[in-house]
């Protein structure tokens, strides 16, 4: 199999610094070692996580170009995907990791310690909470998130994060058409202007990943996103 530089630079015409892909093998083997006490992740093995993991989420250049010198939030982060890929890939960025899950919050902490990422920081608190704090309400340049929600109830996490002017993406598997459909009364609601859908086809996978792209066009009224919970149960549909 390719080296994780060779197939970033085949695929999104990323360099890698021989440092750069050192982090990632440091990472690589800490998620592997602390999966075994905490549960993180069910890919584990190395070229599964290079692929499904790594490649995964620095796809996300694909839909933000230039990727420099943002403001970026990772909402529902888990174990660091996309978040923790982009920083290593772009170290200019200043990356907010978002999790609700304290043991993961603890992994995430420890990671960015051991690979000594600066500008890098986590708020252990749901995406309905943080979207109603000062200093995390429309401060992101970017805000990201990968396998958290069906999409109407996502963009009721993401956009109030997002400054006017700013980017959603949200990565999704084969429902990304359906999801999008279906949102088209929270986009109006929230200040979200759908961009785009971008296919992503990772070498050794059948089905292709889709980055959906959405623009934060207007402030997102107070009321939203409403109480934790709230946004699942009751979709803006």
């Amino acid at each position: 199999m390719p080296t994780l530089a060779e197939q970033a630079a085949s695929l999104f015409q990323l360099t890698l610094t021989p440092q750069q892909a050192a982090q990632f093998d440091s990472y690589a083997a800490q998620l592997a070692e602390w999966n075994e006490r905490v549960n993180l992740t069910a890919i584990v093995a190395p070229e599964a996580v290079q692929l499904r993991h790594f490649l995964d989420s620095l796809s996300v250049v694909r839909a933000i170009q230039p990727f420099t010198g943002m403001r970026v939030v990772d909402v529902g982060t888990g174990a660091g995907f996309p978040g923790l890929p982009l920083k290593i890939a772009f170290p200019d960025t200043v990356l907010t990791l978002m999790e609700a899950t304290g043991k993961k919050i603890t992994f995430l902490n420890h990671i960015i310690q051991s690979l000594g990422l600066k500008h890098t920081t986590t708020l252990h608190a749901r995406a309905e909470e943080a979207g109603q704090m000062r200093g995390q309400r429309a401060a992101y340049d970017l805000v990201v998130a990968r396998s958290v929600a069906r999409l109407p109830a996502l963009l009721e996490y993401m956009l109030p994060l997002a400054r006017v002017g700013g980017m959603c993406v949200a990565m999704k598997g084969e429902t990304a058409a359906e999801e999008t459909a279906d949102s088209r009364r929270a986009l109006t609601l929230l200040g979200g202007k759908l961009v785009d859908i971008i296919t992503v086809q990772l070498p050794g996978l059948d089905a292709p990943h889709y980055l959906i792209r959405v623009e934060k066009i207007a402030p997102t009224p107070s009321a939203y996103p409403r109480k934790p919970g709230t946004p699942t149960r009751q979709p803006l549909v």
